[in-house]
């Protein structure tokens, strides 16, 4: 990569209302532009001009659906940039929630939440410590799944398709923890189960999820978590 070509990449997203679109994509999902739109509180005008330097720029992807524009990360990598970032920028003093309902969304989201694919905030990072301590992963050398955590995987039924660029297992940097939490395929395939099994239910329009009293079980049969943990 030439330099000129990172410092357009770092351009494009150090814009404080291109920020606000890719935060509120990283659970992954597509959005139209009128719902960006609000949720950063631009007009539309404004918002198009931005998505379409995010999707030249290979920042986004775009999907049309006969009238409809949708747009999303485009690729696990972006999200973790993003996510990345925003863990380690200094974070300014922050306004106190003006309503309850304001504050009890920002208590589930840094309960329980997912980065893009995986599970993050204290759910992610009690998971992601639980696996460390029964020797499914290893973190002292770079995040990486043992034998007897590819073993985990399988006798859970969680398959795990080891083709393709994408890693098996990163380190990915919590923005509320501030430790790292699982990401990598066997993230997003952990992730995808426990909501697949209902384990977790996304709550809210967040990225919020909550663990369910059957996820409880599951979680302190299979990795020894205790709900207290994950409350």
């Amino acid at each position: 990569m030439a330099p000129r070509d990172l410092a357009a990449l770092a351009a494009l997203i150090a814009d404080e209302t291109r920020a606000a679109f890719l935060l509120a994509l990283l659970d992954g999902r597509a959005r139209t532009a009128g719902e960006l739109a609000r949720h950063a509180g631009v007009a539309a005008s404004t918002t198009s001009e931005h998505l379409g330097r995010l999707v030249a720029g290979g920042v986004l992807a775009e999907e049309r659906q006969g009238r409809h524009r949708y747009v999303r990360l485009a690729d696990p990598g972006i999200a973790h940039l993003v996510e990345d970032l925003a863990a380690r920028a200094e974070p300014a003093a922050p306004d106190p929630p003006r309503t309850l309902r304001a504050a009890s969304a920002g208590r589930a989201m840094a309960r329980g939440r997912t980065c893009y694919d995986h599970l993050a905030g204290r759910l992610g990072i009690v998971v992601t410590e639980a696996m460390t301590a029964r020797g499914l992963l290893r973190q002292d050398t770079g995040f990486a799944l043992t034998d007897r955590g590819l073993t985990w995987f399988a006798d859970l039924g969680i398959p795990l398709a080891t083709t393709g660029r994408r890693p098996v297992a990163r380190g990915c940097l919590d923005l509320t923890e501030r430790r790292p939490h699982l990401a990598g395929l066997a993230g997003a395939a952990l992730c995808r189960h426990a909501l697949d099994r209902g384990w977790c239910v996304r709550i809210g329009s967040e990225r919020a999820v909550k663990v369910t009293p059957e996820g409880e079980d599951a979680l302190q049969q299979a990795l020894g978590v205790s709900p207290l943990e994950i409350r």
